[in-house]
C-alpha cells in the first residue's frame, strides 16, 4: 500500500513507466522512527533521500539551553539533510521524528544508479531536490518578510491538523519566539 501512495505522488508530477518505477521501487528501503527519535544527528553524513509515509519531522539546531527548531516535514513530501546528501560531508544540523514515522528511503549510491539507469530518474531526483529548495526557500523569505503572527498563521492554515501535534516550544523556535508569545498570538487570534 504505501509504495502505492508513492507510486501515485510520483505520477502525479511525472509519467514514469511501470520497469522505471519497479527498479526505482527495489531501491526503496522502509525505515520506522517512535516519537522523538533521532533520523539524523549533527555531524552524521546524511545518506538518504527520503518520502514521508507517515508522521512529521522537525529539522533543528542543537544549543546548549534550547534548540533551534528551523524546519518541519510532513507526510506525502520529501526529506533529508539535502545539504549533507549532496556534498555527502557531516550535517551541522538534526532531524528527530515528532510523532511515529515512517520513512521511504533511497540511498546516495542507490540514487546515482537510478538516475544513471532509469529514463525518468534525472526528473525525480529533480523534482526532490526542487521541493526541498522551494520549502527551505519560502522559510527563509518568511523569516525576512513576515512577523512572527504571519508565520504562525501561514503554517496553521497550510497544515492545521498537524500544526495542533506540534509541540507550542517547537513552534515558537520555528517561527522565532518565546513560547511564552506565541501563547499571546494564539490567544489573541483564536
Amino acid at each position: 500500500m504505501a509504495l502505492e501512495q508513492i507510486k501515485k505522488h510520483f505520477q502525479q508530477l511525472v509519467d514514469i513507466s511501470e520497469e522505471d518505477w519497479q527498479f526505482f521501487a527495489s531501491k526503496l528501503t522502509k525505515a520506522s522512527f517512535k516519537k522523538k527519535d533521532a533520523i539524523l544527528r549533527t555531524g552524521q553524513v546524511e545518506n538518504h533521500l527520503s518520502f514521508i509515509e507517515q508522521g512529521m519531522v522537525r529539522f533543528f539546531i542543537p544549543e546548549e539551553t534550547k534548540d533551534i527548531t528551523f524546519a518541519f516535514a510532513f507526510e506525502n513530501n520529501f526529506v533529508s539533510a539535502y545539504d549533507s546528501f549532496l556534498t555527502q560531508t557531516p550535517c551541522t544540523y538534526g532531524i528527530e521524528a515528532l510523532s511515529d514515522t515512517i520513512l521511504w528511503q533511497v540511498s546516495f549510491d542507490e540514487l546515482q544508479e537510478i538516475y544513471a539507469k532509469t529514463t525518468v530518474g534525472n526528473t525525480i531526483g529533480r523534482l526532490a531536490s526542487e521541493d526541498l529548495f522551494l520549502k527551505k526557500s519560502a522559510r527563509e523569505l518568511s523569516l525576512l518578510n513576515n512577523t512572527a503572527e504571519e508565520r504562525y498563521l501561514k503554517l496553521f492554515s497550510e497544515r492545521p491538523e498537524l500544526i495542533q501535534k506540534i509541540p507550542l516550544k517547537y513552534l515558537a523556535s520555528y517561527i522565532g519566539i518565546t513560547p511564552q508569545a506565541l501563547s499571546r498570538i494564539r490567544k489573541r487570534i483564536s
